[in-house]
């Protein structure tokens, strides 16, 4: 055995003291659409509802056999890391000091409690996660504890291994491709290191979240860079920077194998997999089945496992996702419109409305001049060529509007 599948398998034997093994489940939905053998690889139905679990219990594992007396550990976290920290931290009972930024959800602090109990504090510190990065590494030197880091860890990217050995083991033999979403790293570093050793016919695909391409920065620039701006909706994989150690085991990656997914395309992804199959993805969790569609023809015929990494989702955020999810689908759209201020201005415009058009969003912005105002409206439909039939009755009544559906900043600080 090479080591590092030698170490994959012993890391998945110890795992069993912790959690049984995440079903890996044929999807006949995805399957049939993608003339393809499309399996899941639920790792949404961990303890803590993400694979993250696996590598913060390894590294912790390893720590305490070299280091028994070790019983302080530290990580700086906003989500599912954070939770797999305090789980391990609770089994080994050992105490945990979980740093979080101050805008952390209530809901993500609350489950990270209940994980870890009285094994665990929780530190709120910085806005943004570099600034809590900074105090939790600071606290770890001050007090010599041990930083759990979240991806760039040779002992968490074994733990992240373990879901390939369960592939392998579950599914009685290699697949053709497996699908990956890729934040820093850790996941695909494990689940390709240990494949490319016992299954090197296995090919991958990768993808990642248009606003957070760490990796294919990483393989444009020949290493990691840090990203000038990071969209942080797909909260699980959205990192500015691939980790170094990550970095020297994905190298090899080629960049037609990375795929970018739009925020926006993910949320359609999401309901759909809520609606049809009943399975709560959070954005990141549903990258490697949004996917599909662009990697279609290299997976016909195929057998195929995409590796749904988590299901922490608020479902608070659900109007949010489904507002994304229309606008990508065209069927909802938002204008600024200048409203003629005269009598019969607004029945005029309401007449323009086509059978399936419905108005979401009504708001005068305000009086810009005195005969006229500008008003905020947001218009539902039930298929986006209706847009085309109605703009253009805007069109031939002169009506002056402008559409800023795609106008990011606009619609973040109207909508």
């Amino acid at each position: 055995m090479h080591s590092f599948e030698a170490g994959a398998r012993q890391t998945t034997e110890a795992l069993r003291s912790l959690f049984p093994e995440t079903p890996l489940q044929r999807n006949e939905h995805l399957s049939a659409r993608y003339g393809a053998d499309i399996w899941l690889k639920r790792e949404d139905l961990t303890p803590v509802r993400s694979y993250k679990l696996r590598g913060a219990f390894n590294a912790m594992r390893k720590v305490r056999a070299k280091a028994p007396d070790q019983r302080e550990f530290v990580c700086a976290s906003a989500g599912n890391h954070a939770q797999g920290v305090a789980f391990a931290c609770r089994h080994f009972g050992v105490h945990g000091t979980i740093f979080m930024p101050v805008t952390t959800p209530q809901q993500k602090i609350d489950k990270t409690r209940i994980f870890g109990g009285d094994n665990i504090t929780i530190e709120l510190t910085g806005d943004y996660f570099d600034q809590t990065l900074a105090a939790a590494q600071a606290w770890c030197r001050d007090r010599h504890a041990h930083f759990l880091a979240p991806f760039d860890d040779p002992d968490v990217i074994e733990g992240q291994a373990s879901v390939a050995v369960e592939i392998i083991d579950q599914l009685g033999r290699a697949p053709d491709v497996v699908v990956l979403p890729v934040g820093g790293g850790g996941l695909a570093s494990g689940v390709t290191g240990y494949l490319r050793e016992v299954a090197p016919e296995t090919r991958f695909q990768f993808v990642e979240p248009k606003g957070g391409a760490s990796l294919a920065a990483a393989l444009e620039h020949g290493g990691p860079v840090k990203l000038p701006k990071v969209n942080s909706f797909v909260d699980g994989a959205a990192v500015a920077k691939l980790g170094e150690l990550t970095w020297r085991r994905l190298d090899w990656i080629r960049p037609e194998q990375v795929h970018l997914a739009p925020e926006d395309r993910i949320c359609t992804t999401m309901l759909e997999m809520l609606n049809v199959e009943g399975i709560v993805l959070e954005p990141a969790g549903a990258l490697a089945v949004d996917v599909l569609p662009e990697i279609a023809p290299l997976i016909r015929g195929k057998t195929v496992v995409c590796v749904t990494s988590g299901g922490n989702f608020d479902f608070e955020r659900l109007p949010e996702v489904k507002e994304r999810a229309q606008r990508y689908a065209g069927v909802k759209k938002y204008f600024i419109l200048r409203m003629p201020q005269r009598p019969g201005a607004l029945r005029e415009f309401l007449s323009m409305l086509g059978p399936e058009d419905d108005i979401a969003r009504f708001e005068y912005l305000k009086k810009s001049a005195r005969n006229f105002g500008s008003v905020l409206i947001g218009i539902e439909t039930k298929r986006a060529e209706n847009f085309a039939h109605f703009t253009g009755r805007m069109d031939a009544a002169e009506f002056s509007y402008r559409d800023i559906t795609d106008d990011e900043a606009l619609t973040e600080f109207l909508i």
